[in-house]
């Protein structure tokens, strides 16, 4: 009991710190150089405080470090060091632009660390063709650098980003509670619990109408230690590079469905846009009323969460319970969603 007790006050701490740093820079913003205009290419109409992903990344941090010392958890402060790393270069690219190709190989540099530090890994198994070694390697960091950037992607509107790592940090802490007995008193896993509830705490701010966006320092740093924990987890065996790819199927298929059809279109992948699905779906959902912009938002993340929860959490148990069957569940998983990113004209403009 004191045990639940101890967490239930980090996870509190966490979240209120998180969100009490998050409102700071809010106030702060405009000295800070953390305001967002709106432009042809954004979702809101009116300048937004960004940045407060920092209440994330602070909250999260300490509670690591916490969690890494008592624990003598190794591998944790690799995970620190990188993300804060990552962090202070997205902090430092909200604030003024950094170049597109110090950021990527900052971040590719990161991802090659995580798989580095991590091998080896368990074989990827796919349809007829079962990665190991190099390929398996190549694969992951290639995985990595593309899953920083979709999350980044799809961080484009009030609520979204956040409520989807919350989800999914949950949702592998839920499976692998129940799939491996004992695993709550794994480092790794109380981690995930302290940034879900900082997370928990910038989303209090963020929901729409959002106060104040999360910024590159917030969706590039849940980014990455969602990938190096999941990347954790799979060495663990508490979880599966099926289920994993299971939790995070809207993202992946929302921002891969744009990038192809931006691609065959002609269009730069690099450059700013609102052509997602999730940004079209948001826009035609609006309506007329007053508060256009917060129904359509709200409405948009809350049938994300839904098919999160309904449709992908089950899928995802199916393939670590019952790995055997998890191509096909994989399937069942991105089918729809696929469908639905390419009926919603993802990554075509408004007009076509």
């Amino acid at each position: 009991m004191n045990g639940f007790l101890l967490l239930g006050m980090a996870l509190l701490a966490c979240g209120v710190f998180a969100h009490m740093l998050a409102q700071w820079v809010q106030t702060q913003a405009g000295s800070l150089g953390l305001v967002q205009l709106p432009n042809h290419r954004s979702s809101h109409v009116v300048p937004t405080p960004h940045g407060g992903g920092l209440g994330i990344v602070c909250a999260a941090s300490v509670a690591g470090l916490c969690i890494a010392a008592g624990l003598n958890w190794q591998t944790g402060f690799y995970w620190l060091g990188l993300g804060l790393v990552l962090a202070a270069l997205a902090l430092k690219n909200d604030i003024q632009h950094v170049a597109a190709k110090l950021r990527f190989t900052v971040q590719a540099l990161a991802c090659a660390a995580v798989v580095w530090l991590l091998w080896p890994l368990p074989p990827l198994a796919l349809p007829g063709l079962t990665l190991t070694g190099a390929w398996l390697a190549l694969v992951l960091w290639l995985g990595g650098v593309w899953w920083m950037n979709l999350f980044n992607f799809m961080d484009g509107i009030d609520g979204l980003a956040a409520l989807q790592a919350i989800y999914m940090l949950l949702a592998a802490v839920g499976l692998m509670a129940l799939h491996v007995p004992n695993s709550l008193t794994e480092p790794a896993l109380l981690w995930m619990l302290c940034i879900a509830a900082a997370t928990l705490g910038f989303l209090m701010l963020n929901w729409a109408p959002a106060k104040i966006f999360m910024g590159d320092v917030g969706s590039i740093w849940l980014a990455f230690v969602l990938f190096a924990l999941g990347l954790v987890c799979i060495q663990n065996q508490g979880m599966n590079y099926a289920a994993c790819a299971v939790l995070g199927a809207v993202f992946v298929s929302d921002a891969t469905v744009t990038l192809c059809t931006r691609l065959l279109r002609g269009q730069p992948w690099y450059e700013a846009h609102r052509s997602h699905a999730y940004q079209r779906l948001s826009r035609r959902w609006q309506g007329q009323h007053g508060d256009a912009q917060k129904v359509g938002h709200r409405n948009v993340t809350l049938v994300v969460l839904l098919v999160n929860v309904v449709w992908l959490t089950p899928l995802a148990g199916w393939c670590l319970y019952r790995p055997e069957h998890a191509g096909f569940a994989v399937g069942l998983a991105y089918a729809p969603l696929l469908f639905a990113a390419l009926a919603l004209g993802a990554g075509k403009p408004d007009h076509g």
